[in-house]
């Protein structure tokens, strides 16, 4: 097609564009107020989502590794005699993941994870006074664990150190206990180790279950009071693709031989609900999308039975049937794209009036990647809505066509 016969097909769908204002116009706000639809909810739902996982993922790993469960190992049968056996799970002992040092050596080098932070684990009782509470000890490497969990961002009181007979507990067990940053704290494990520790800062995670039992020590403090010395029960992991949390997860431990759970596995209610918003956000585009092309569609089949008479007399001016059928996917796909830019605007100006003047729950992020997929979302839409009316057009015997009144 030679880019000529093209100039001539805008020139023509633009003229027809022009001589119906008022019906171009009316489409074109239609087509903008439902552009503007998508992009809202389209920012809104991906807003609310990346709320919902930031709390959720804020306060925890994408990925544990775990020693595998022990099993029991039964002895085979004699030569000759029947084995009858009925078999009880072996319950679970609190134990090290062997050669740990060497696997943080080796997940260190892959690419997929951006950090690896090896965690001591397990039960405790925090005593003060006559004041006894269960809480979850937890010895970590406090350089490698802010990149798992930002605690600085979580402090409230004190300072961020996990020294020498120091430790940092939550905000709900400190005043449960009514401890305040320097004063002491007894902590007790089941295997009759314990140890007074000074409370060096104080952190809020927003979680009331975790501000109200987690106690964090340094790595090497809390191995010994676990009975675990130089040992770690939990290497937690973090992935740039948080969506690919179980992929990478398999992956790794089939690497280390090691017990993977991903985020994905542990919070599958959060994942069934992140579906359903996502399924809900692509129905309302899609039935947006359906409406937007009925009204072109509906412009357009008006627009054929007002042109008829021009359309005749195109045909017979020399205009072939492909070129009548463009002139009317042009106009569907100007539609589209003149309603677009504005509908686009608008989407990203309820965004703002969302984020200065809505409930403040959560910021709506505005991504300026939404704009192309609803310029060829509008676009394409207009396109497929003037098939049937361009078809018709392109089917007029121009004799017949001429005569129309």
């Amino acid at each position: 097609m030679s880019p000529r016969l093209l100039w001539t097909d805008w020139t023509i769908a633009l003229g027809f564009l022009r001589e119906g204002r008022v019906q171009s116009l009316m489409i074109t706000v239609g087509v903008a107020v439902g552009v503007a639809v998508i992009v809202f909810i389209t920012a809104l739902i991906q807003g609310l989502q990346a709320n919902i996982i930031e709390r959720t993922l804020g306060t925890q790993s994408h990925i544990r590794l775990l020693a595998p469960d022990e099993i029991n190992r039964v002895l085979p049968a004699a030569p000759g005699t029947v084995q009858l056996l009925q078999e009880d799970k072996r319950a679970q002992r609190l134990r090290s993941i062997n050669n740990w040092q060497q696997l943080l050596d080796t997940l260190d080098r892959l690419p997929q994870l951006r950090a690896v932070s090896p965690v001591v684990s397990g039960p405790a009782f925090a005593r003060r006074g006559d004041a006894v509470v269960s809480v979850a000890l937890t010895g970590i490497d406090l350089a490698r664990y802010q990149r798992i969990i930002p605690l600085s961002r979580y402090l409230v009181d004190g300072r961020l150190r996990l020294g020498a007979d120091e430790a940092l507990i939550g905000s709900v067990l400190a005043e449960d206990l009514g401890l305040r940053v320097g004063m002491k704290l007894r902590l007790e494990t089941g295997e009759q180790q314990s140890s007074v520790v000074n409370v060096a800062g104080i952190f809020q995670l927003g979680v009331r279950e975790l501000d109200a039992r987690y106690v964090y020590l340094g790595l090497k403090q809390a191995q010994p009071l676990l009975d675990l010395p130089g040992g770690v029960t939990v290497i937690d992991l973090t992935v740039a693709e948080i969506f690919a949390a179980e992929r990478i997860a398999e992956r790794v431990g089939r690497l280390t031989g090691l017990k993977a759970e991903s985020w994905i596995q542990t919070n599958a209610q959060l994942m069934n609900a992140l579906s359903a918003q996502s399924l809900s956000t692509n129905m309302i585009i899609v039935f947006v999308a359906i409406s937007v092309a009925f009204g072109i569609a509906s412009v357009l089949s008006v627009s054929v039975v007002q042109r008829t008479r021009e359309i005749g007399i195109l045909r017979a001016t020399g205009a072939t049937r492909p070129q009548i059928l463009r002139v009317f996917l042009i106009q569907g796909a100007l539609y589209g794209l003149f309603g677009a830019v504005p509908g686009c605007a608008a989407g990203y100006l309820l965004v703002w009036v969302f984020n200065t003047y809505g409930p403040g729950l959560f910021q709506v992020p505005i991504p300026a990647m939404l704009v192309v997929p609803a310029l060829l979302l509008a676009t394409l839409t207009g396109v497929l809505a003037a098939a049937v009316p361009a078809r018709r057009a392109a089917r007029l015997d121009p004799v017949v066509a001429i005569r129309y009144v």
